[in-house]
């Protein structure tokens, strides 16, 4: 997979409807996110996205592509997303794609870190 595939794939899961989520979340995923319940499998994770409003909006930058071996695919960036009527939501994010055959992924892995407010 190419790089402008894997950054759309990925701008995809913020902004593409449960369908896209559900094509594209292998069975297998686990996700860590900053709200209950914090892990989940990938089943969870489509469940939970069907019932929650996508994002309008996402900016991704500070983008980095790894290929540690043949067929995965280990992503990081920074992520700003919005949609109306919520402030804006920013993280850094890694996530992890495995091919199943040739020219299909699917997503295996993926992690959100907000900002963290250092104390005074």
């Amino acid at each position: 997979m190419d790089d402008a595939r894997i950054w759309g794939s990925e701008e995809g899961l913020w902004t593409g409807d449960a369908e896209n989520y559900r094509a594209t979340i292998d069975e297998e995923c686990l996700m860590v996110l900053p709200a209950p319940p914090f892990v989940m499998s990938g089943a969870q994770a489509v469940e939970a996205v069907a019932s929650t409003p996508r994002w309008s909006t996402v900016e991704l930058s500070e983008r980095q592509v790894s290929r540690p071996q043949e067929g995965l695919i280990v992503i990081a960036y920074k992520a700003v997303a919005e949609r109306e009527g919520v402030s804006p939501y920013e993280a850094h994010c890694t996530t992890t794609y495995r091919r199943l055959t040739q020219g299909e992924w699917r997503v295996v892995q993926h992690q959100q870190t907000p900002p963290l407010i250092s104390s005074p």
